[in-house]
């Protein structure tokens, strides 16, 4: 009887390891496809935030051409209108910016006391904590005060640790307030002891940069020797435009005077033109927002005058032009300034020379690859990648032994690459969705390793199980990406014909990829996203009329083309950049006749081939009250995407395993 229950219990025993190896495995494999379809969603939010980041990047070449040729259009004084479009002077008074603009006994605001102490910073947490708005009079004179001390600066910060003064690099932040909160709980408020690098995007995208922004330049200001501030790619007003921050402005002080929220705007492009553009950590780690290339000059780049480099999308330009405006060869001098005005007659203004621009564009936008050499950064449309040959080069001709950088959203909130030379860190969690990615930062001490802190700033959502978050950000991706689509259907559709021989509406599931990459250049995982994407048939062939299904783009008038339709709310966000130009007190009206005649410029650049009359019939019907203009935002939101179903894929089980 002994042996028979002792043979029993092995085999209970062996059953229970079989079947807990079965279980085992079952999970292992069900996390990694969740995993998988985890980096698949987060590669859809790159890659369509960096194919906008190209588009941006290409308004610089439309912005040459357009001021290039809009004394064409217009023969009188022409004067593109926006909040930065005022004539470049020097110092302002400070009684320009602050002492004029009164804070009234009404204000129940943090009220800050110049000279800063730490005590300001303390204030100005607690009251964004509780959600409320600086008044303007502080932001100008912080700005003002913060715009002062940085021009004493040099181009490169140089940082010295020690064990009982450890350095803190954090990366992007992009207006999040609650990421901010937290690194400085876990980590502790600036201070002499305490000393932090920020490394640039301190602002757009997120609700909360001018906060940040205000934080961060109060510290600074606090602790000038101990909190140190490097210009990202984002501190840029023509990239505030795209992405958030000068509507975040117009918001929030939007019942102020034009002229005040103006100068906010103003002093803000001076003071981001004036930021260092990095930081040496110990004569050794060099910290740049986004990275190398293989003839970075760290030489040349501390001598460049920084505060020369306006906007990315400002081109060199070495001399003024004269331009011929009508058939008697009456020679118009057009310039545009730092601040985007054309005016006749204008004297040149001063910008950096070429290569000396295209130094400061590689710290700002370039990113690391696993290749070696050194190529044009087509992903974002500015800098290059960069390879682990290239970070050796450069690391070793200026007897560096690391370089830290960011501009690139991480998983972990940091990655570490080409042989452990090269780290990216990025402080904003959840950036493209709740749960998507966690924050991090890095302490330094000379003599050890680098030490990494990561956190994720806990909503709703990050308590949920992986299979649900994993679903929240694959339809939220999924979502944009239909978008895109939906944008190019005409395209898409001439190109799937093309390769559709036997007129059958399928394609090969490798056709269908194909046609999609071609047309929208997004560099991702057709194949194994097409399930969530269009119909399959049992033989594996694309019905390639599916890919936009249960989605369209809400016509403003039933009588509008539909590649008009298309075309206009692709080319929506630049369109609105451009337009914002020539809108001087951002009523948001224009004339027709300066939307026809800016319609006509950008579809010659961008060789947009519609038919003028189309765009001029549609303007003509958008202007309601046929006063002879048009509310071009209102224009612009009259296209729009429909989604029929929200729940663009079904939480079943069969899709989340």
């Amino acid at each position: 009887m002994g042996c028979s229950s002792s043979s029993t219990k092995t085999r209970k025993s062996e059953t229970s390891l079989k079947a807990a190896l079965i279980i085992q495995n079952w999970y292992r494999g069900y996390k990694a496809r969740l995993k998988a379809r985890q980096h698949y969603a987060l590669t859809i939010f790159q890659s369509i935030e960096y194919a906008d980041e190209q588009g941006q990047m290409q308004l610089s070449s439309f912005f040459s051409f357009m001021f290039e040729n809009y004394a064409h259009v217009h023969k009188e004084e022409l004067e593109l209108r926006h909040q930065f479009l005022e004539s470049e002077q020097d110092m302002r008074d400070r009684l320009d910016y602050v002492d004029l603009i009164d804070v009234p006994d009404s204000y129940n605001g943090p009220r800050l006391q110049f000279p800063l102490t730490c005590t300001d910073i303390d204030l100005l947490l607690e009251a964004f904590k509780e959600q409320q708005v600086l008044h303007a009079h502080y932001v100008l004179e912080v700005l003002f005060e913060t715009k002062k001390v940085l021009k004493q600066m040099p181009n490169f910060t140089h940082v010295q640790t020690s064990p009982s003064k450890e350095l803190t690099i954090c990366g992007d932040l992009h207006g999040k307030l609650d990421d901010l909160f937290m690194i400085f709980y876990k980590n502790g408020l600036p201070s002499e002891s305490n000393p932090y690098v920020f490394n640039g995007d301190f602002v757009d995208r997120g609700k909360y940069s001018i906060e940040i922004l205000m934080i961060l330049c109060v510290s600074f200001l606090v602790y000038p020797n101990d909190l140190h501030l490097n210009r990202g790619n984002h501190e840029d007003f023509m990239m505030n435009l795209r992405y958030g921050f000068t509507k975040e402005i117009l918001h929030k002080y939007k019942l102020l005077l034009t002229a005040t929220w103006k100068k906010i705007l103003q002093i803000l492009e001076e003071l981001y033109a004036w930021l260092p553009i990095g930081t040496i950590v110990d004569n050794e780690i060099l910290v740049v927002h986004g990275g190398i290339s293989e003839t970075t000059d760290l030489n040349l780049l501390h001598r460049v005058e920084r505060n020369k480099m306006k906007s990315v999308l400002i081109l060199p330009m070495e001399t003024n032009r004269d331009y011929d405006t009508d058939s008697t060869h009456n020679k118009v001098g057009v310039t545009f300034n730092a601040h985007g005005r054309i005016k006749t007659n204008g004297s040149p203004i001063e910008h950096l020379p070429k290569h000396e621009w295209e130094q400061i564009i590689d710290i700002l936008w370039s990113d690391p690859r696993g290749k070696n050499g050194c190529f044009p950064n087509t992903g974002r449309g500015g800098g290059c990648y960069f390879g682990p040959d290239v970070t050796s080069k450069i690391l070793n001709k200026y007897q560096l032994k690391m370089l830290i950088r960011s501009h690139e959203c991480k998983p972990e909130g940091y990655e570490i690459c080409h042989d452990g030379k090269v780290v990216t860190i990025f402080s904003a969690s959840n950036y493209y969705e709740e749960g998507s990615n966690r924050g991090a930062y890095i302490k330094l001490c000379s003599g050890t390793a680098p030490r990494f802190f990561q956190y994720q700033v806990t909503k709703a959502t990050c308590f949920q199980p992986l299979r649900q978050r994993v679903y929240t950000m694959e339809s939220s991706a999924i979502k944009i990406l239909k978008e895109r689509v939906i944008s190019r259907k005409s395209d898409l559709t001439r190109a799937f014909q093309l390769q559709d021989h036997r007129k059958s509406g399928k394609l090969s599931l490798s056709q269908w990829a194909f046609c999609m990459e071609n047309i929208l250049g997004l560099n991702l995982p057709w194949r194994s996203l097409s399930s969530n994407l269009v119909n399959i048939d049992k033989n594996g062939n694309v019905e390639y009329m599916s890919s936009f299904q249960n989605i369209h783009i809400e016509k403003p008038v039933q009588e509008a083309h539909s590649t008009l339709v298309e075309t206009l709310y692709r080319y929506r966000s630049d369109l609105e950049i451009i337009f914002n130009a020539i809108d001087t007190d951002h009523s948001g009206l224009i004339s027709m006749e300066e939307f026809c005649d800016m319609w006509k410029l950008f579809s010659s650049h961008y060789n947009v081939l519609i038919d003028d009359s189309q765009v001029n019939k549609l303007a003509n019907v958008m202007d309601l009250n046929k006063d002879g203009s048009i509310d071009f935002h209102e224009f612009l939101k009259a296209f729009y995407v429909v989604h029929r179903y929200e729940g663009l894929m079904k939480p079943d089980v069969t899709n989340l395993v």
